[in-house]
């Protein structure tokens, strides 16, 4: 069996309410051409395509990629995170209803993560223990970081310790809605943005002590672990001469092997090396499906890298998420 772990939905009763309601939470659904787009206040824009909630088309594109079962993750923009903390709240049970109820109809190929209202982390972990109890959600998705707030904010803590006694994953994705600072030329924000982003979030966990706090909880991070695996020696060397950096129990790599990685890293030689740094044990297979920066054919860059035993390829095909998510 071949599991993707990072694929993105939004749901159908969620696509409606922006058509209805979106200026409350800055965003509109657009005809452009014959195409629709959602539009965010802010500036980011993207096409709002059928496989985003439609069942049939998913599974005939997983057919193609050769995936046979999805965890499906609410798309970034849906964090919501920059809007007030009871619209938030009230947007994210929607989210999370939505995907159950689209996992609740396919559960043969599917499950789901739910997002929470994280700028407000009281909300945030009765949002969690709602969705907890929904059908067909086995984990959670947060941003890398909060409106430039880091994930070591102490504010967290009761957070990362509801995933812990839930044993429910996080799944750590950057977001935007607008372009960064720097990076708003050739889609700098996404290409260069993102695999920054989930490094901040990864080091935030490690040098903020949050797994050291949380010794039980489980993060996936996106996009191959961002720059995170592949410039751990000099966090390692920060570690060791600046005392600022000083403030984990062990060197920085030491923590490596506490997150999952997907796959996407579009290169084969950038994906071997990431299987020699973390294991193939922690590994797995995403898409980032269906947006335009999506690896279309996993298996074949999983192939591409040179000497994988064939028991190294199951655990990042299919034992790596069972074990990750538990379903």
């Amino acid at each position: 069996m071949v599991i993707d772990v990072h694929s993105h939905i939004l749901p159908e009763n969620v696509v409606g309410l922006i058509r209805k309601e979106g200026s409350k939470y800055g965003a509109s659904v657009q005809k452009r051409g014959s195409a629709e787009w959602v539009v965010h206040e802010q500036g980011y824009t993207y096409p709002l395509f059928r496989k985003f909630y439609d069942a049939e088309e998913k599974l005939l594109d997983m057919n193609d990629m050769g995936v046979d079962f999805t965890v499906l993750s609410p798309a970034p923009p849906m964090f919501m995170y920059w809007i007030d903390d009871e619209l938030s709240t009230t947007f994210a049970r929607f989210v999370n209803e939505g995907t159950s109820r689209f996992v609740a109809a396919n559960q043969q190929r599917f499950r789901g993560l739910a997002t929470v209202p994280l700028q407000n982390p009281t909300a945030a972990v009765e949002v969690l223990h709602e969705a907890a109890k929904l059908t067909g959600l086995c984990g959670v998705e947060i941003g890398t970081t909060v409106e430039g707030k880091t994930l070591d904010d102490e504010s967290y803590d009761a957070f990362f310790a509801a995933c812990e006694t839930l044993d429910w994953p996080v799944f750590l994705h950057p977001y935007y809605v607008g372009d960064k600072a720097g990076l708003s030329k050739y889609y700098l924000t996404n290409l260069i943005g993102n695999p920054l982003d989930t490094a901040i979030g990864a080091a935030s966990l490690i040098f903020g002590g949050v797994l050291d706090r949380h010794p039980k909880l489980r993060v996936l991070l996106a996009h191959g672990g961002g720059y995170l695996p592949y410039q751990i020696g000099r966090l390692d060397h920060g570690y060791t001469v600046r005392e600022e950096s000083k403030t984990c129990l062990e060197n920085p790599s030491a923590y490596l092997r506490r997150f999952y990685y997907d796959e996407i890293t579009f290169n084969f030689k950038a994906l071997s090396f990431l299987i020699q740094q973390v294991g193939a044990d922690r590994v797995v297979i995403g898409t980032d499906y269906p947006f335009d920066m999506a690896e279309s054919q996993p298996l074949d860059l999983l192939n591409q890298v040179p000497g994988l035993e064939p028991s190294s390829s199951k655990k990042i095909k299919e034992l790596n998420p069972l074990q990750l998510f538990r379903f």
